[in-house]
């Protein structure tokens, strides 16, 4: 990444617990099992250990340059901190992924992943992406691989590099994922993006 993420962020009145309470304690017990400190996860990640320790307690919500940083502090991808609170289908397992069973990770602001691929391993990462209005990824990010989306519906904001991209429903882009990149929604309903990632480095 070539771009460090917010030094701090201001937590939200409540979290919920039915939907976060996964993200935390895996931010937490990997950096434990990697035998970092969170003072050693702050400066790595660039983050503030107090932001860290918010996060890690489920007192905040990420966002997503920050939980990129920490993933890649902690040797994984964002991938590894999705979670569920259904059981899949085993016999789906590698191959299907009910709506019911997806995996998601919620960021500030409301915005909200769901990992739409069956498998981490394969070359393709698919995700759902939910913006409320108004919410934007503040600060540039970049990482290997190429990612391309499409707009299921509203409006959506892209900043490729130095380029700046309005897109309405039913458009589509693509880009270098090693470009500085950052998105939001300027307006007044959700905006809906099926993403595509090769390979899955997010």
């Amino acid at each position: 990444m070539s771009r460090k993420a917010p030094q701090d962020a201001t937590a939200p009145d409540a979290v919920p617990a039915a939907e976060t309470h996964f993200l935390g304690t895996r931010i937490r017990g990997l950096r434990k099992r990697r035998g970092m400190t969170l003072s050693t996860l702050a400066e790595q990640s660039g983050l503030t250990a107090g932001y860290l320790s918010q996060l890690e307690r489920n007192l905040a919500y990420p966002s997503i340059p920050a939980l990129f940083n920490v993933a890649r502090s902690l040797g994984v991808t964002i991938q590894w901190f999705f979670a569920s609170e259904a059981a899949a289908d085993p016999a789906d397992a590698g191959y299907v992924v009910r709506r019911s069973s997806r995996r998601s990770v919620h960021y500030e602001d409301g915005i909200i992943d769901e990992l739409l691929s069956p498998q981490p391993t394969r070359q393709l990462e698919i995700l759902h992406s939910r913006f409320p209005p108004g919410t934007y990824s503040q600060q540039s990010y970049s990482h290997e691989g190429e990612e391309a989306g499409y707009l299921l519906s509203g409006v959506f904001e892209l900043w490729v590099g130095e380029r700046h991209f309005q897109l309405k429903e039913g458009d589509s882009f693509a880009f270098s994922s090693q470009e500085p990149h950052r998105y939001g929604n300027p307006g007044d309903t959700d905006a809906l993006v099926l993403w595509v990632i090769t390979p899955p480095t997010f």
